[in-house]
């Protein structure tokens, strides 16, 4: 982290305007930034909730668990990290998340109306047929 010079103060007004207005991300690192997202592994937080024109978020990334942690790469300084993301950015990171909780969602209703017994154990006559010359 850069130190900021407290003495001069039109520079530290300059400092917190840039904070303000957050940083965009590089294509790649916005993909990952999206991964996490998609898998509900960001907590977003806007910056300044009290100032209406403030459109940046504060974006804490948690490191994906369980399958998705051999699966995802991530960049070290990214694991666990607080980003500043511009308002634009931001909007879409949302937009990523909620698309992914959508989806979560359908596979759930999916998975709690699929029968498992019968694609396990009934077996069409022609199909056992086919399965016995295929055997024989």
């Amino acid at each position: 982290m850069k130190p900021i010079p407290i003495t001069d103060v039109s520079s530290l007004k300059n400092e917190l305007k840039k904070y303000k207005i957050g940083k965009k991300l590089e294509i790649p690192r916005f993909n990952q930034l999206a991964r996490m997202a998609y898998l509900g592994r960001l907590v977003m937080t806007p910056l300044d909730p009290e100032d209406p024109s403030c459109k940046s978020f504060l974006v804490h990334i948690q490191e994906p668990q369980g399958l998705a942690a051999h699966f995802i790469d991530l960049d070290e300084d990214l694991q666990d990290g607080i980003l500043i993301l511009d308002g634009e950015q931001s909007m879409a990171m949302a937009g990523i998340m909620q698309a992914g909780v959508e989806e979560r969602v359908r596979w759930h209703q999916a998975l709690n109306e699929r029968d498992f017994y019968f694609s396990a154990f009934y077996r069409p006559k022609d199909k056992e047929a086919q399965e016995e010359t295929a055997q024989s």
